[in-house]
């Protein structure tokens, strides 16, 4: 398996439960590729806003810190920056109106991940990783990123043309979250006292309709792990359960620096794959 995400914290977001499963399966290989540091990210923690890129401009080297530990939280050990450490940049994003949808920003960077001109590179940056891997399944955004974020859309078209280019026999899946199991999760933290975040107004978060759906994996197993690797994430996570003492079953939900509250799901969701749990289920293993 090849997971291709465009920022750290993102694998660990909406893949970490789908990682911390196949890590632990003794006959699965699983390799992540990172396609920037993250270093347009808002920063939470104020201690740590000098990081940022209108100040020091250091939040990249220290995102890598922090998704190295996530990495050893969720049991990855095969982890590569597309190009290397540090050859792309994060683009950045612009609001796009209503909720949480992005916008490629006005200006880029020299560097920029989704520049026009980096696109055929970075095909064939991943079409090195997907030759040595060669992986049966490969997992990354839908065409739209998820919420339009520029690195994600370009994520998702780098790992299809890169994944046409190998060919057969590996499965292309998209990472997603039906509307149902979001409001479900929702539901929950409604009446919840002492909640921090806001609520989300509806469909301000990203989901599909149910409809979209194909693969569902239970991932409540390594909850732990994902908790971990999410507060390994301290800058772009916030945390929060019902009681503050530390333990992570009680972790019920999470936030970005924009405050909003999102569940903290035990299943993690796919489309592009195959009907059930198992996103290997029909490939020869």
């Amino acid at each position: 398996m090849v997971l291709v995400h465009a920022h750290p914290d993102d694998e660990t977001l909406t893949t970490g439960g789908t990682i911390a499963r196949h890590t632990a399966e003794p006959d699965t290989a699983v390799t992540l590729v990172t396609c920037t540091l993250g270093e347009q990210g808002e920063i939470i923690p104020p201690g740590l806003a000098l990081l940022g890129p209108d100040a020091a401009d250091q939040l990249g080297g220290y995102r890598a810190g922090e998704l190295a530990a996530a990495c050893a939280a969720l049991g990855v050990t095969d982890h590569r920056y597309l190009g290397g450490i540090g050859r792309w940049r994060d683009t950045g994003m612009a609001l796009a109106g209503r909720g949480v949808r992005a916008a490629t920003p006005d200006v880029l960077h020299p560097r920029a991940f989704a520049a026009p001109e980096a696109f055929d590179e970075q095909v064939d940056a991943l079409v090195d990783v997907l030759r040595e891997t060669e992986p049966q399944v490969v997992v990354t955004y839908g065409p739209d990123g998820g919420y339009g974020h520029p690195d994600h859309v370009r994520a998702h078209d780098v790992t299809v043309a890169a994944v046409t280019r190998v060919g057969a026999p590996t499965r292309v899946v998209f990472t997603v979250v039906a509307r149902s199991t979001l409001d479900a999760g929702l539901a929950g933290l409604a009446d919840a006292p002492g909640l921090p975040f806001r609520l989300p107004a509806p469909d301000e978060l990203p989901s599909v309709t149910d409809a979209d759906v194909h693969t569902t994996l239970d991932v409540g197993g390594v909850r732990g792990a994902r908790i971990a690797a999410m507060r390994a994430h301290a800058t772009q996570i916030a945390l929060w359960g019902q009681s503050d003492d530390g333990h992570d079953a009680d972790v019920r939900a999470f936030a970005m620096s924009n405050g909003v509250a999102q569940p903290l799901l035990d299943v993690e969701q796919y489309t592009g794959g195959p009907p059930g749990d198992d996103l290997f289920a029909g490939v020869e293993r």
